[in-house]
């Protein structure tokens, strides 16, 4: 019996042993940015869309919209005049929230500063889900509950389950297979050009 469980446990160490030397460095890196990508890279342009103006140089102008997504109670303190919004701090935050969810999303998707873009849309999906309890005020059912037998409310389960390819980006990078990895290549093989010359001058 001892014998059958000795090879038993060195077959399943040689499969996935191999699996994970064979997958090591850039599959997970990539499944991560992949599923951000299938699962939220079009949510948030989308959501993002609904900030700006049309076209190409409506892409500059901010909507009122997004005050009211963003920075709703500045906006009632305003007494519901956007342009009367302070721009610091809330029209700087309006200004950052809008842009960032273009860029930051697409930065993790590319793997480009993939550690800091995927920090920072925590920090974003953090914000959202502040704003969408104390400002828009979602009820019980939408918020849910982690460790129930309900795994589909909008804010405990659905956004646990976003960050969780952000925070895997953010501990471990993009991975073999993205921009950063394509930058390391090229600072590396610069460098050693670098010292190749300082040996041959010397």
């Amino acid at each position: 019996m001892v014998a059958i469980a000795t090879r038993l446990k060195g077959l399943h160490d040689a499969v996935f042993g191999g699996v994970e030397r064979g997958l090591d460095g850039w599959f997970l890196g990539l499944a991560a940015r992949f599923v951000f990508a299938a699962v939220l890279w079009m949510y948030f342009l989308n959501s993002a869309r609904t900030k700006v103006g049309e076209g190409v140089l409506g892409f500059f102008s901010i909507k009122d919209g997004a005050y009211y997504q963003i920075a709703l109670p500045s906006v009632d303190a305003a007494g519901g005049d956007v342009a009367q919004v302070a721009f610091l701090p809330w029209g700087l935050m309006v200004f950052m929230g809008t842009y960032g969810e273009f860029v930051l999303p697409l930065l993790v998707v590319l793997g480009l500063f993939a550690r800091i873009a995927a920090l920072g849309m925590i920090a974003f999906i953090a914000v959202q889900t502040l704003v969408d309890v104390t400002v828009h005020q979602v009820g019980p059912e939408t918020i849910g509950a982690l460790f129930d037998r309900f795994p589909d409310s909008v804010i405990m389960d659905q956004r646990l389950l976003w960050l969780f390819p952000l925070v895997y980006v953010v501990v471990k990078g993009a991975g073999a297979v993205s921009l950063d990895a394509l930058a390391d290549r090229i600072l590396l093989r610069r460098r050693r050009a670098t010292q190749s010359a300082g040996l041959g001058l010397a």
